[in-house]
């Protein structure tokens, strides 16, 4: 006989979780008479607070028991299960809107928490019941005689505007609001100016306008604000527009003891008003001083934790762009302390080099040549770099930051060797013909070079100066052997360096150049790499003279310069110093998507501030795209002839193509061409405003025309 075995039955998710609720129930309910502090209550609240924080939505079936709760009165309690309804509201709308009336009850409590407790929860529920019923609420304790409670309701004026604005609009919350700004008590000003900043940041229909009596009495009560209320208060006078430079200026020397508080937030708002103010202050002078004011609170943020250095440090390289006059003599404070992360480093990084002068390069070097060998690898190229820009920025030292630089290679590090190379490569483009000497050590330490960005800058090298290079040849043939492998960058270089030698050595480069360019044009997918090698090709058969003028000819002045902003969104960004829209120097709207966008607003005494253009470079602005890359000439130029085209026989492109094609359809064994003289230079792509960027593969991409150079460009 054979008897089945049934294992013992369990009990499934589902009943337990019924089983907790329900035992919560119970001790809801439970609670004997002698129990006055309501202690079982608030042990089986905060139970239910914890399941609720945990996202676990089963205890939305205590609802009912929750409300019953509401009207005990207990602080404590009352808090838990305001909480509770907060949470569940918008989930059973049908059960919440039994305990409006307990709400409308405790708003009339003798305890001003718990009328401020009971307007905060009802105008947090977003439930047309509650929206409807906090209005006539709100009004009637905007003049309650406590302040607290009246800070309270002016919070939820703004939060019942983000519920339904017509609502508002259309009541008059906003102007009882706007007669709290006369309120005795600070923080209920500034709480209504929070209130009224927050309402006017999301809506097109309101206009936020201060006098100067009213930003002269919110600027008097900034000392009796809380922390937080000064930076309510300094928020709102951003939106202050002068009317006259003494204004500004009386009002920026009123709010300047705020750059000494502690609390990082007030600082960087007091940071951003006087820089804004500065815009309305004629005399030089006043502002040099200000400058002066402003150095001091921005080196104590970095006194900070690592997060509120980077705030800070990120600010530091959006104003010193604005105001160079920052900052400017304190270049020590920001030299990379061991523990630093790597994100405070790098960026203390970047503000060392727009810093260094000619007064302080000697010390900046050292402090370089420090990190450079460090063992964060990331922040040693940093380093490399630097150096290498420096010596583009300041040319009296040169010479010092090559030196220092050939040091590091004497090293052999590999991944210092390949970004020396590429910095060398940027200093030959700034400095032609006064460094070639340590062309040497590079092409002693080729055997290291395996990243696309050194390698395509070590071929640029012995492209340019292949005249110089005894074996220049032989160099480029070994980076060839691999040309099928190699990344487009690398692919680009080798191609446009073959056609120098072939300029330069005809000799020497006769038997590279067919085969670059088939490999170019019949093996590749890539069409820049193959629309190149068209062009050379074409070139090539056509007119000598032009093709040299074209490959080696002048290229436009480089710069070392850290990116720059363009100066409408510089103005936009010194309006919003302290947020996280300066993290990423980036638009506010790009970060917020509904921020308001902020401009100077025109007055009298607004001073109009041409930022300078570091780089120096006096690009021609009305050059079109198709002059550029070909010498200077307009468009319809033809090379062959030197006649506009559609003249004499030059006109006849298809004929001209012909002939092409047929003369390289031989392997170019036909071209005949005497031995060039010296020429330098570099890749001869001709532009304006390019700037050398430590992050920039060479590529050949153009600036857009009237969009500002702060990407990575890189001839």
């Amino acid at each position: 006989m054979f008897m089945a075995y049934l294992p013992p039955p369990t009990s499934s998710p589902f009943r337990g979780l019924q089983g907790k609720v329900a035992e919560l129930r119970q001790e809801l309910n439970s609670g004997s008479k002698k129990d006055k502090n309501f202690t079982t209550k608030k042990i089986a609240l905060k139970k239910i607070v914890a399941n609720m924080t945990m996202s676990n939505n089963d205890m939305v079936a205590l609802f009912p028991d929750i409300i019953g709760c509401m009207a005990i009165p207990s602080l404590e309690i009352k808090k838990m299960c305001f909480l509770f309804l907060v949470n569940y509201a918008r989930m059973r709308p049908e059960i919440a809107v039994k305990a409006i009336q307990v709400l409308e009850q405790d708003m009339g409590d003798p305890n001003p928490l718990v009328r401020a407790l009971a307007l905060r929860t009802m105008s947090y529920i977003h439930v047309r019941e509650f929206v409807e019923a906090t209005v006539p609420v709100v009004k009637h304790l905007l003049r309650d005689a406590d302040p607290y409670v009246r800070k309270t309701a002016a919070f939820c004026v703004a939060k019942l505007y983000d519920h339904d604005r017509h609502m508002v609009e259309g009541s008059d919350l906003i102007d009882k609001l706007n007669n709290l700004l006369r309120d005795d008590n600070p923080t209920v000003v500034a709480s209504a100016l929070a209130s009224l900043m927050d309402i006017w940041e999301r809506s097109d229909a309101i206009k936020l306008t201060i006098d100067y009596n009213n930003a002269s009495k919110m600027v008097a009560i900034l000392p009796d604000c809380s922390e937080w209320g000064q930076t309510y208060i300094l928020e709102a006078l951003m939106s202050y527009v002068p009317q006259e430079s003494g204004e500004a200026l009386l009002l920026a020397e009123r709010i300047a003891p705020r750059l000494s508080h502690s609390n990082s937030a007030v600082v960087l708002t007091c940071i951003r008003v006087v820089l804004y103010l500065m815009n309305y202050i004629a005399d030089q002078k006043q502002i040099s001083a200000l400058c002066r004011k402003l150095s001091p609170p921005l080196v104590t943020l970095l006194a900070k934790g690592p997060e509120v250095q980077y705030l800070a440090l990120r600010n530091a390289l959006l104003i010193l762009q604005r105001r160079p006059e920052v900052l400017r003599n304190d270049i020590r404070v920001f030299f990379c302390k061991y523990n630093d992360p790597i994100y405070v480093k790098v960026t203390k990084l970047e503000l060392i080099f727009m810093l260094a002068n000619e007064k302080n390069i000697d010390e900046v070097l050292t402090e370089l040549r420090e990190y450079a060998t460090e063992i964060d690898v990331h922040f040693v190229r940093k380093a490399v770099r630097a150096i290498g820009k420096l010596a583009i920025k300041i040319e009296p030292a040169a010479k010092q930051c090559i030196n220092l630089l050939l040091e590091l290679v004497a090293t052999k590090v590999t991944y210092i060797v390949q970004e020396a190379t590429v910095v060398i490569r940027n200093i030959f483009r700034k400095y032609p013909n006064q460094y070639e000497n340590i062309i040497g050590t590079l092409c002693e330490n080729l055997d290291s070079l395996d990243e696309p960005e050194a390698k395509a800058a070590m071929v640029w090298v012995i492209g340019q100066y292949a005249s110089r290079i005894e074996n220049s040849e032989t160099l480029l043939e070994d980076f060839l052997y691999s040309f099928a492998e190699e990344p487009v960058e690398v692919q680009l270089a080798l191609l446009t360096a073959t056609v120098k030698l072939f300029i330069q050595r005809p000799t020497k480069g006769q038997d590279l150049v067919p085969r670059v360019l088939k490999w170019a044009t019949e093996e590749t997918d890539n069409p820049d790499l193959r629309d190149r090698a068209y062009m050379y090709w074409r070139l090539l058969s056509t007119d000598m003279e032009a093709a040299k003028r074209i490959v080696m000819g002048e290229k436009p002045a480089i710069t070392a310069e850290s990116e720059r902003l363009d100066p409408v969104t510089l103005e936009e960004m010194c309006l919003n110093v302290g947020t996280l829209a300066t993290v990423y120097l980036k638009p506010v709207q790009t970060v917020f998507r509904n921020a308001r966008p902020r401009r100077l607003q025109e007055s009298p005494a607004l001073q109009r501030q041409e930022v300078p253009n570091p780089s120096g470079i006096m690009g021609d602005a009305n050059k079109s795209l198709s002059q550029l890359g070909m010498g200077g000439q307009p468009a319809d130029f033809d090379p062959r002839t030197g006649a506009p085209r559609g003249a004499g026989e030059g006109g006849n492109l298809a004929q001209a193509v012909n002939d092409t094609d047929e003369y390289f359809s031989s392997q170019m064994r036909g071209m005949h061409i005497q031995e060039q003289g010296d020429s330098f230079g570099g890749n001869g792509n001709e532009g304006s405003g390019y700037v050398v960027n430590q992050y920039a593969p060479q590529t050949v991409y153009q600036p857009a025309q009237g969009v500002a150079n702060n990407g990575d460009l890189l001839l």
